[in-house]
C-alpha cells in the first residue's frame, strides 16, 4: 500500500511539474522580500533559516502551498510557521511558481563542516536496520541532491542547524507535511546524537 501511495505521489508531482511555468526573472523581483532571511540569492547567512538556492522548484512550491494551508486552517493542515504563513498568504499561484523558479536557478554555496561524527555518514549511507532507520541516501541520494519529481528535497550544503531543527520537529511531529509521514517515522527513531551527527554530515555534502 505504501509503495502504491508513493507511486501515485510521484505521478502527481510529475503532473504538477508539467503544468508549472515559473519565470525565474520575474521571481527574482518577487523574491526580494525573502532576502532578509534567505539571502538575495537564496543562500541564507542565518543558520536557522534554510538555504533555498538550488532547491527543486517542485519542493519549494509545495512548501509555500503548505504554509498557506496551515495559515488558512489554523495549523490543522499543511506546515505551520507564523512567519512563513504570513509571507506566503498573499502569493498567487504564479508568484509561487516564479519565486520557486528563481531560487531553483541559483547555486547553493558549499559549506566546510568541521568535526563530523562518523555516525553521521553511517546513518546517511547505511541507516540502522536494527532500529528500522532507513538510509537517508535512499531518497536524498548519495550526494544529497534529492529527487524533485519524487518530492525529495536537496539537502546538500544546507545549514546543519536548520537540518537539526527540522529533524527535531519531524521527531516530535511539530512538522507533519512530509510525504506519507516518512520523515516523521524515521526521525521518531533518532536520538539527539543521531540528529546532531546527521545534520553535520548532510551539511557537508556537495
Amino acid at each position: 500500500m505504501k509503495k502504491l501511495a508513493l507511486a501515485l505521489s510521484v505521478l502527481a508531482a510529475m503532473s504538477s511539474t508539467a503544468m508549472a511555468e515559473g519565470n525565474a526573472e520575474a521571481g527574482k523581483t518577487k523574491a526580494l522580500v525573502c532576502s532578509a532571511c534567505h539571502g538575495m540569492d537564496g543562500n541564507s547567512m542565518i543558520d536557522m533559516y534554510p538555504k533555498l538556492a538550488g532547491q527543486h522548484p517542485q519542493y519549494l512550491e509545495k512548501q509555500l502551498h503548505d504554509f498557506q494551508s496551515a495559515a488558512k486552517s489554523g495549523g490543522k493542515e499543511g506546515r505551520m510557521d507564523p512567519i512563513m504563513g504570513g509571507m506566503a498568504m498573499p502569493l498567487s499561484q504564479q508568484d509561487i511558481e516564479d519565486v520557486a523558479a528563481f531560487f531553483a536557478s541559483q547555486s547553493v554555496q558549499a559549506i566546510e563542516v568541521q568535526d563530523v561524527p562518523a555516525l553521521g555518514k553511517q546513518l546517511y549511507t547505511g541507516g540502522d536496520m536494527s532500529r528500522g532507520v532507513t538510509a537517508c541516501m535512499a531518497c536524498h541520494g548519495p550526494d544529497g541532491k534529492g529527487a524533485g519529481l519524487a518530492g525529495f528535497p536537496s539537502l546538500a550544503g544546507q545549514h546543519a542547524n536548520y537540518i537539526k531543527i527540522q529533524l527535531t520537529k519531524f521527531r516530535t511531529k511539530a512538522r507533519a507535511n512530509d510525504l506519507n509521514g516518512m520523515m516523521q517515522d524515521i526521525a521518531g527513531k533518532l536520538t539527539d546524537a543521531d540528529i546532531e551527527a546527521l545534520s553535520k554530515y548532510i551539511a557537508g555534502l556537495k
